[in-house]
């Protein structure tokens, strides 16, 4: 999977092109769109409305963040995330949230830290009620301020789009009531650190919270 900066520096959300290629990029995350389907640029443009201008930028830009593959005179075919990729994209995570906590030390602020509390106590609620489906859009909102924690927009830019990817894989395994309630004591293990601004615990503590994700995730049986 490559790093796509530059990716997001090329297309605008608000753009033709970036409306687009966000649409089609969510159907491919999602797996509305499967591994080896042709993406044929007519259809595309009907469905979206559009014509085949922006569909094929946008095919060109999705091929560039290794989504895509496009095949001269044959087409575009979606490539979708391996479990390679997958692999990569946890191992990725595990030092860039480590540095994002430590970061968080020096800059978060304090309106932000009391956010991250009321993350957790609310997922503490919902997973005692068993809503699983509030959990894992906690456990999303709890990454993000995180990140905005960091102060950093290199550092959200990059695990922004790698959160994002993993997503539904992620959906999967929130929804076990063991891993809810561990991810959320690791959270609060996480921001008590931060609090401290004791970074060398806060780095250790998300690398290991990330690590953790990975290994339910084989556990899950998805990959050995």
């Amino acid at each position: 999977m490559i790093e796509n900066d530059a990716t997001q520096r090329a297309v605008n959300r608000y753009s033709l092109t970036g409306e687009v290629f966000y649409n089609i990029r969510e159907k491919i995350l999602s797996g509305e769109y499967k591994p080896n389907e042709e993406l044929k640029e007519n259809t595309l443009a009907t469905s979206l409305g559009v014509s085949r201008t922006p569909v094929r930028e946008a095919l060109r830009q999705l091929e560039f963040e290794g989504l895509v593959k496009i095949i001269p005179n044959k087409g575009a075919f979606v490539l979708g995330i391996s479990l390679k990729d997958i692999r990569d994209i946890y191992e990725m995570r595990s030092l860039l949230e480590g540095l994002c906590a430590r970061k968080a030390c020096e800059h978060a602020t304090k309106e932000l830290l009391d956010k991250l509390d009321e993350n957790i106590d609310l997922s503490e609620f919902y997973c005692n009620k068993g809503d699983f489906e509030k959990v894992v859009s906690l456990d999303n909102e709890f990454h993000h301020l995180l990140y905005e924690a960091s102060d950093s927009k290199l550092l959200k830019s990059h695990l922004t789009d790698f959160h994002h990817y993993l997503e539904r894989i992620r959906k999967t395994t929130l929804t076990e009531k063991s891993r809810a309630f561990t991810s959320m004591v690791e959270h609060r293990a996480i921001i008590d650190a931060i609090k401290k601004g004791d970074a060398n615990e806060a780095e250790k503590l998300a690398n290991t919270h990330i690590i953790n994700a990975m290994q339910n995730i084989k556990d899950h049986g998805l990959w050995s």
